[in-house]
């Protein structure tokens, strides 16, 4: 049995949470745990940036992969 994906990406899922927690304004209470929040989505986006970056690089002189 294979590993289940999600119906919205982690990054997708993580924004809504960070702009959850910025609305409430409980962030000072919960400073650690909206850091942490943000820290996991700004890991998310470098991964999909650094992913974008590998798949132009290997397309070559063919330009830009088709986004999958």
């Amino acid at each position: 049995m294979g590993k289940k994906t999600a119906a919205e990406s982690e990054e997708t899922q993580l924004k809504k949470k960070v702009a959850a927690k910025r609305a409430s304004g409980k962030t000072v209470e919960g400073a650690a745990a909206f850091k942490s929040l943000r820290k996991r989505l700004k890991r998310e986006q470098r991964k999909r940036r650094a992913l974008a970056v590998r798949r132009k690089h290997a397309a070559g002189s063919k330009g830009a992969a088709p986004a999958a």
